[in-house]
């Protein structure tokens, strides 16, 4: 009887070949954090729908769903059509252009509080841009952010991660007030004076609800930062909010505030064609049909499915989350199946469990990709097929794992 991790070399021989040279090429061999694996990690060709392709035509289940971009799927036909259009008509027109208002409209229709927008190449670049406006705006230095909360990679985002953080100076981060997670006293002290609130949406936007985690838990913040499902999986993120904080970058034909007042944004991709029609297209989809819904719909079986087969298996662990967005872990709790009350160091430590990592391989060997080891972010094209395949896939990779003692 072979192993899981024999069974997972067996299967991908031509994503090994891929790694070897890419080793050579990447570090680590990789072009994200997220995809470094080892032995060497999954090379994919294609998507369609719910489903992906590797080099090896191994078949898998998609649930890293672009790094949750992908709320329609892959190769929506509709997103196919319009970028395909619009490349034959200019990728980069160096100038202002119809399809960036139409996006900004479809971006408007959804999140109320938006005012005014303006487009970034990223995630990264849209909550640099917000805390550069808040700061702009009131005058004040200090940023306060939760600890181990992920809001891309520059420096003041990196403030109380995590993840370690050599080529940052500590004064980077002197401004930066970080606050541990679920501590309400603590925030309430800081949040005596007057703030400004920025909400990150890059993963929650139009995915924890049309209108994003603000419409969910009906908050209405100043700032909204976005990515991922903005741009339809294409590159691209946006600031937008109050007109009278967006409105720092406007040009006022006043000398003085010009020079030393407006916060200056250039960005060669900013607001660029293709990105444009696939965010306007995939946002008015949203927009119109029942996207959110179905999708979950469908996370919700999987939750529900997921923890059955753990109870089944008799397995300690559970599975919770929020609309489509479902992790797992090796640890129970008596949480409410949506959000966790694990500490933030436990889940941590469970997810870095030899047996976390066999259960993602397991999956994968039985056609089912994770984003990381223990995400399953489902898109509205996933159906009940699917998700009772995954569900059959988890028993599968449970029951491998146990028997070799890994739980």
């Amino acid at each position: 009887m072979t192993t899981i991790l024999e069974d997972y070399i067996s299967k991908h021989p031509g994503s090994a070949e891929r790694y070897n040279e890419a080793l050579n090429t990447f570090p680590s061999g990789v072009t994200h954090d997220n995809r470094y694996a080892q032995p060497f990690p999954i090379y994919m060709t294609h998507g369609s729908g719910p489903y992906k392709w590797d080099v090896d035509n191994n078949e898998y289940v998609d649930y890293v769903s672009g790094h949750g971009a992908l709320l329609l799927g892959h190769s929506h036909p509709a997103i196919v059509d319009a970028v395909t259009q619009q490349i034959n008509r200019g990728t980069h027109l160096g100038a202002s252009t119809e399809e960036e208002l139409r996006w900004a409209r479809s971006i408007k229709a959804l999140i109320p509080s938006i005012e005014r927008i303006r487009f970034h190449s990223s995630g990264t670049e849209a909550t640099l841009m917000a805390m550069r406006l808040a700061r702009a705006y009131t005058g004040k230095n200090k940023i306060i952010k939760l600890k181990d909360h992920f809001h891309g990679w520059h420096d003041y985002a990196m403030a109380g991660s995590d993840q370690a953080s050599p080529g940052i100076p500590e004064e980077s981060w002197t401004n930066m007030v970080v606050v541990p997670s679920g501590n309400l006293e603590a925030i309430e002290r800081i949040l005596e004076k007057e703030i400004v609130l920025i909400f990150d949406e890059v993963v929650t936007g139009f995915r924890a609800s049309p209108g994003g985690a603000q419409s969910l838990y009906d908050v209405e913040p100043d700032l909204t930062t976005m990515a991922k499902i903005v741009a339809g999986a294409l590159p691209g993120g946006a600031v937008g909010g109050k007109k009278d904080i967006v409105d720092m970058i406007s040009h006022r034909g006043d000398p003085e505030w010009d020079s030393q007042r407006r916060v200056y944004h250039p960005g060669t991709f900013n607001a660029n064609p293709l990105s444009a029609v696939a965010g306007a297209t995939c946002l008015e989809i949203i927009a119109n049909q029942p996207i959110n819904q179905q999708a979950d719909l469908m996370a919700m079986r999987l939750k529900k499915g997921l923890n059955d087969v753990l109870g089944k298996m008799e397995v300690a662990g559970h599975a919770y989350g929020i609309a489509s967005m479902i992790h797992f872990v090796l640890s129970d709790c008596d949480c409410d199946r949506e959000v966790c009350t694990l500490a933030h160091d436990d889940i941590k430590k469970v997810i870095a469990l030899p047996a976390m990592t066999s259960i993602k391989r397991g999956l994968q060997n039985n056609g089912i990709d994770l984003m990381g080891k223990n995400a399953f972010l489902v898109s509205a094209t996933h159906s009940e097929k699917e998700i009772d395949k995954t569900l059959g896939a988890f028993e599968q990779a449970l029951r491998s794992v146990r028997e070799e003692g890994l739980i």
